[in-house]
Order: C-alpha cells, then structure tokens, then sequence
C-alpha cells in the first residue's frame, strides 16, 4: 500500500494522534492548540484532509490512525532520498554524517545492516 503524503505540519499533528490515539477529536483540538498553536478549525480541516487521503479515520467524533508512525516516516524517508539525494543512499548518509561523528554502536550497525543486504 502507498502511503498517502503527509506534509510537515500534518506530520506535527498525527504525532499527536499517534501519541494519544483512538483519541476524541474536541481533545485534539485542544492539543493542536496547545502544542501547534492551531485554532479549531485548523485542527478539523487538518482532520477532514487527513481523513479523505485516507491518513485518519474520524468514526463518531473518535480520531485514529490508518497509516503508523513508522510507515510515515518510511514515505517521508523515501521522498527526501529521491527529491534531494538523487535516490542515493551514499549521498544520504555522507550528508547525514558529515557533521556528526558516528559513535561505534553506529557505524556497528550501519555495518549489520549492509552485511544483511549483501546476503540477499
């Protein structure tokens, strides 16, 4: 299944619904106030968007997720590797490093990881 884009902001609010979820949809708008800043009526658009790209559900005023936090990610991942990276996984992870040294735990399991590609 594609997952639906998600833009920043509403990626902001479904950690809310991830966080919270099922959750009733007058106690996010009283998050997204508090922690978006949003007005109520932001938070119901934000939610009928959602809803009709198949992101949330709203069943009797009860909010809760279609698409888990890690599948977002994962899309969100894979968007930025193809729109700024060229699709290259190098790329990504010279960029990603380049100012952070990797602690050995780190290059240890980016190790694991490339030696379970290479089994395949």
């Amino acid at each position: 299944m594609e997952v639906p884009k998600i833009f920043e902001s509403e990626y902001r609010f479904c950690l809310i619904v991830w966080e919270k979820e099922p959750v009733n949809s007058g106690k996010l708008v009283e998050l997204a106030r508090e922690r978006l800043g949003w007005t109520k009526a932001t938070t119901y658009t934000v939610i009928r968007r959602l809803c009709q790209r198949g992101v949330l559900k709203n069943e009797k005023t009860i909010v809760s997720s279609l698409v888990s936090k890690e599948e977002a990610q994962h899309s969100r991942l894979e968007e930025m590797m193809k729109e700024t990276f060229e699709d290259s996984m190098p790329a990504f992870l010279a960029a990603f490093s380049r100012d952070r040294k990797l602690t050995r735990q780190e290059i240890s399991q980016l190790k694991e990881l490339i030696d379970r590609y290479e089994e395949d």
